[in-house]
């Protein structure tokens, strides 16, 4: 009998969601375009709407400040431009301030010129330095445009929390706008966008059990918004052309929805078993090295590196033993490189890093099965790392 497989990769994509499933067929039976005037259509806009507020829910925000996209990446180019508008008014910003733990789909700088991102520095931790972004903004040339910063609230690979209300009071004192890349925390923290301040939050459904292929860009306000990305039949008020994609945005909504119950209790249980892995785990190999462990951490993720163990390496072993994790963030464990996110936070990148990230259907026996492979690999890493 073939082995019963772990999947602890909940950070990369979290597993769809019944109640998701269920929205989807829904409205996949349904024919309408949501643009159509007649009733099939109607019917389709309603779903739609249905889902705004619901995703608006997840995270304190106005239904009408949610502009559906196709995917967490692609509000994050739509809203990293130099170009803005107040109502009909221009707005320009002249410089991108990005931390160094970003993810790769801010990190590039969306759709500014290399030479207008800057990069904001964080701590052994992996935490933002405030001091090192008072110091950029200070010396931000005013007259070219305002600045824009883009901070993270849960980082993908570490889990550790980022103290975003503080970077917005740094932020709106030098008159910038700041951007939160909030994918990592929805559903695993209270999100409340007025409370950090937030001008802009981008959210993707398949990190919250919802289907791929759907995503959001949260404004604070209606009046001012990014130039648009994709421009056509002016869908989504005119900020996102295309027509929406029904089902993926049904199923996102009722994702958003079942992560906003219970969410404290939930990820209190998460907690608990990630605290028991890591035991685990260091009394297995006592060299082991869990990074961001003195920060605040989201409940549900263990980022660590096995001395003498590559992390491409480390991936092919857990997969063969039955454990699915990650090299670092999904979109980039394919390719044999450094974890930007460890070279931000001062520790050698050349070994890399391994992501366990837990969910709500994680069981406690699953966690013991993943100390027993990780016991084994960790027993046989000098053999790997060797063969590597």
């Amino acid at each position: 009998m073939a082995k019963q497989r772990i999947y602890m990769d909940w950070n990369a994509t979290a597993p769809l969601l019944g109640e998701a499933r269920a929205a989807v067929l829904d409205a996949l039976a349904e024919p309408g375009n949501p643009s159509s005037v007649h009733a099939e259509g109607r019917a389709a806009r309603a779903m739609v709407e249905k889902a705004r507020r619901q995703v608006a829910a997840l995270v304190g925000a106005e239904p009408s400040h949610v502009t559906f996209t196709s995917c967490a990446t692609e509000a994050a180019n739509h809203v990293l431009t130099p170009e803005f508008r107040m109502g009909r008014a221009p707005l320009v910003a002249s410089m991108l301030y990005v931390s160094a733990i970003e993810h790769p789909a801010l990190h590039e700088g969306g759709r500014f010129a290399a030479d207008h991102v800057r990069e904001i520095p964080v701590s052994a931790s992996g935490v933002v330095d405030l001091g090192a972004l008072e110091t950029l903004l200070a010396a931000h040339p005013k007259a070219e445009g305002l600045p824009l910063v883009a901070v993270m609230l849960v980082n993908n690979e570490t889990g550790v929390i980022q103290p975003v209300a503080d970077v917005a009071r740094v932020v709106h004192a030098h008159g910038g706008l700041l951007v939160v890349d909030a994918v990592q925390a929805a559903g695993r923290i209270t999100i409340d966008m007025g409370a950090l301040g937030a001008d802009f939050l981008i959210l993707s459904s398949h990190k919250i059990g919802g289907p791929k292929g759907a995503g959001a860009l949260v404004s604070r306000g209606e009046t001012l918004m990014p130039v648009p990305l994709l421009k056509g039949g002016g869908q989504e008020k005119g900020h996102r052309a295309g027509t929406e994609n029904v089902a993926a945005l049904v199923g996102f909504g009722a994702a958003a929805q079942w992560m906003s119950e219970g969410l404290t209790e939930r990820n209190a249980a998460i907690g608990a078993l990630r605290n028991r892995l890591e035991e685990g785990m260091r009394a297995a190999a006592s060299d082991v090295v869990i990074h961001g462990a003195g920060a605040a951490r989201v409940a549900n993720t263990c980022f660590f590196t096995l001395p003498g163990l590559k992390a491409e390496t480390g991936q092919i072993a857990f997969d063969l033993e039955g454990l699915a994790l990650s090299a670092g963030a999904a979109c980039s464990s394919g390719k044999v490189g450094q974890s930007n996110v460890l070279t931000a936070m001062g520790h050698d990148a050349k070994t890399g890093g391994l992501r366990i990230s837990l969910g709500p259907s994680t069981t406690a026996d699953e966690v013991e099965q993943a100390i027993d492979i990780f016991s084994r690999v960790a027993s046989r890493r000098k053999m790997a790392g060797e063969a590597a």
